[in-house]
C-alpha cells in the first residue's frame, strides 16, 4: 500500500513501480470511477493498442461474423 501526499491543486504522482506495471506514460489518460469504499483509478485503453490486438485470435474476422448474426437475430448485445 502506497501513502500519497495531494499538492495543493488536488494533483497526486502515482508511484514508479505502478506506472511501470501498467504502461502509464506522460499523457495517458485513465478513468476515476466512485465506489462505495472510496476511488478506483482504471488506465484505459487507447485506440493504437486495440489496432495492434486486432486478429490477435487467428479467426480472421469468423468470430466477428458470428457475433454480428447472433446480434441480428435479437440474441446478443
Amino acid at each position: 500500500m502506497k501513502f500519497l501526499k495531494l499538492s495543493s491543486g488536488g494533483r497526486i504522482t502515482i508511484p514508479l513501480e505502478l506506472r511501470k506495471k501498467y504502461n502509464l506514460k506522460s499523457g495517458a489518460r485513465v478513468c476515476f470511477i466512485e465506489e462505495k469504499d472510496g476511488i478506483k483509478i482504471l488506465p484505459l485503453v487507447t485506440a493504437e493498442e486495440i489496432k495492434a490486438n486486432i486478429g490477435f485470435l487467428g479467426t480472421k474476422g469468423k468470430l466477428l461474423k458470428a457475433l454480428m448474426e447472433e446480434k441480428k437475430r435479437g440474441r446478443g448485445y
